[in-house]
């Protein structure tokens, strides 16, 4: 290793005493730098949680993004410790259906995350998405810190100013507390059950509703 052919340790003249602690230092910047002396850093990941109604349907529009290298579906929002889905569906536990997205924000950004969160929901619908009503599938931000926070209700207040909508927005921003994992088999349902996924989604009106709010764009 050419590093330590310049510093010779002891001995001879012109020979250069390292403390241990700043030898230690010098190995690990060694290890750390790359080609042409640059230090590689990989990029912390961040995560985003959204409710959308049913979370079958939300999860596909982030996995199409790139920079989103995960997400999963659960439930959040509510008081149940590791509740089921039917435990959430009854109702009781508070929970929203969601989905977590676990991204990169070099490549991309909370506000794209949003814009995506934005065109996938009904905006307008208080009691549930499209045809799935119930507590569990109301629409919600889950912001995970103050810059989320800003964030989410800058881009509501930017809707609200549009002039899109002539009815109120009624998605919810919320404290994000917990996120408990659904079942492996809704993990990825669109592509597990593709032809039922597809006709649950004609017949829930959720793509003719989408079309009708945000146009075809």
């Amino acid at each position: 290793m050419a590093i330590f052919g310049l510093l010779p340790m002891s001995g001879g003249a012109g020979s250069i005493k390292l403390a241990p602690k700043l030898f230690l230092m010098l190995i690990v910047a060694f290890f750390l730098l790359g080609v042409g002396g640059t230090v590689v850093v990989n990029a912390e990941s961040a995560t985003a949680t959204f409710a959308a109604g049913c979370f079958w349907c939300i999860q596909e529009p982030f996995n199409d993004l790139p920079g989103v290298t995960q997400t999963a579906v659960g439930f959040s929002g509510g008081t149940t410790v590791r509740p089921s889905y039917k435990e959430v569906t009854a109702g009781g536990t508070g929970h929203y259906e969601a989905v977590q997205v676990t991204y990169d924000p070099e490549v991309v950004s909370y506000r794209e995350l949003l814009d995506i969160f934005w065109r996938n929901i009904d905006p307008l619908d208080a009691g549930g998405q499209f045809c799935d009503r119930g507590t569990s599938y109301r629409a919600a931000i889950f912001y995970h810190d103050g810059a989320q926070r800003r964030a989410a209700r800058q881009s509501l207040n930017a809707l609200e100013d549009s002039g899109r909508f002539q009815e109120p927005i009624v998605t919810e921003i919320k404290k994000y507390d917990a996120f408990y994992l659904a079942e492996d088999y809704h993990q990825n349902y669109y592509k597990k059950n593709a032809n039922r996924y597809k006709v649950y989604r004609y017949l829930c009106g959720r793509d003719a509703r989408l079309r009708e709010l945000w146009g075809r764009s």
